[in-house]
């Protein structure tokens, strides 16, 4: 009773104070200051380790990564880690029976063993949380039971083991006090309603936001179940699981590249058609599969953001010669069919890879599956050299 007396007077509070100061976007921007600083630091310092002075702690090494780029993880005498997302802030992990050292900057935030109750918010996240044994620590969702495809997360929801909180633009503060929650993980799109952030971070829960879509290599997005596995002290399991992902780039190595030409998109309500900027980790996995992204050099002018949008008439201009097409049909899964793509627009008939019947689709549970991202390469080698269809995970092709 007192927590809900508590979260009812505090909401009221935050509210009146949202009229009046709005949302605080200047200390995100200056949060993103400081990050970008890090992170060009980090960068020329590299190979001598540069780690972060933290008052009272002493450093011992740092984590080896293969491909991620977005993250750093420090590890401290006595147990204590410091996580480094480059993109935007530093965490520091307090083991069990530890306080945080005295003199702390202020900027970082405070995460504390054992890490239980969390809020997944991030759907991207929660297959890795399953591949290291840890959906027990995870109490509340920010999705349904219906919208998860990570089969042993739908299964804890649909046992009570896991609860529906609301979703990352509105959660249900007082379920997840109530709940005890220690840690809300949320992806990118918590940016797009800071006030959100706020208001959880000022009812005592840490936020962690997740940045591993701005990974430029396929496997840097599944290299952070590392990052998880530090957070959770499970490094060897992450370890174990990530070698076996990345036996998928040692298999296709030496692999020719065929040429051929790929579009990977998905088209908006409004007609207009979202791409991946050149250095994604989609064009990537093309790549690494045996093609060639068609569009070469393609920037997003606005923000560091994965996706661009395109006129349709500039779409067509660069893919209309494309060998292959694939409809991301993560985002819009009402694509199955080359007259359901026509139907978007009659410019379609003029592809060359619609006339030659080489156009496929993405299953909507491609974005869940960041565990597995080796398998979609191995779904795109196989479109690209005939192989078998029915060996595929993620891809379908197109009637």
């Amino acid at each position: 009773m007192k927590k809900k007396l508590l979260y009812q007077v505090f909401a009221v509070i935050m509210m009146a104070t949202f009229l009046v100061t709005g949302c605080g976007q200047s200390g995100n921007d200056s949060k993103a200051s400081k990050s970008s600083q890090r992170s060009e630091a980090k960068a020329s310092d590299k190979e001598k380790v540069d780690a972060p002075e933290i008052p009272e702690l002493t450093f011992e090494r740092a984590m080896d990564l293969t491909y991620a780029k977005e993250f750093d993880v420090y590890y401290y005498k006595d147990g204590y880690k410091l996580i480094d997302v480059h993109e935007d802030r530093q965490y520091l992990i307090v083991p069990e029976g530890k306080e945080a050292p005295e003199g702390l900057d202020e900027d970082i935030v405070v995460i504390k063993q054992p890490v239980q109750n969390i809020y997944m918010a991030a759907t991207a996240t929660m297959s890795l949380f399953d591949r290291l044994d840890a959906l027990d620590t995870i109490s509340f969702s920010g999705l349904e039971a219906s919208g998860w495809y990570v089969e042993n997360a739908k299964e804890a929801m649909e046992s009570g083991e896991i609860t529906y909180a609301g979703k990352y633009s509105e959660p249900d503060y007082e379920k997840i006090v109530d709940g005890d929650c220690n840690l809300a993980i949320e992806s990118t799109m918590i940016l797009h309603t800071p006030k959100v952030q706020e208001m959880i971070e000022e009812l005592g829960i840490p936020v962690f936001v997740d940045y591993s879509s701005y990974e430029a290599h396929p496997l840097g997005r599944t290299e952070w179940i590392k990052l998880y596995g530090a957070m959770l002290n499970k490094e060897d399991l992450a370890e174990s699981f990530f070698e076996d992902q990345a036996k998928v780039i040692e298999e296709l190595k030496d692999f020719k590249n065929t040429e051929k030409t790929v579009a990977y998109f998905y088209m908006n309500s409004d007609g207009s058609v979202v791409v991946r900027k050149s250095d994604d980790y989609i064009p990537s996995m093309i790549e690494i599969a045996g093609g060639r992204y068609i569009f070469t050099d393609l920037k997003n002018a606005d923000s560091n953001a994965p996706s661009v949008k395109l006129t349709m008439e500039e779409f067509y201009a660069t893919a209309v010669d494309t060998d292959y097409l694939i409809y991301n049909g993560t985002i819009d899964g009402q694509v199955s069919s080359i007259a359901d793509l026509e139907s978007k627009s009659d410019l379609f008939a003029e592809f060359k890879a619609v006339k030659d019947g080489n156009v496929w689709y993405t299953g909507k549970n491609l974005y869940q599956a960041t565990d597995t991202v080796g398998e979609l390469i191995g779904d795109i080698h196989h479109m690209l050299t005939d192989g078998d269809a029915s060996q595929m995970t993620f891809l379908e092709k197109m009637n």
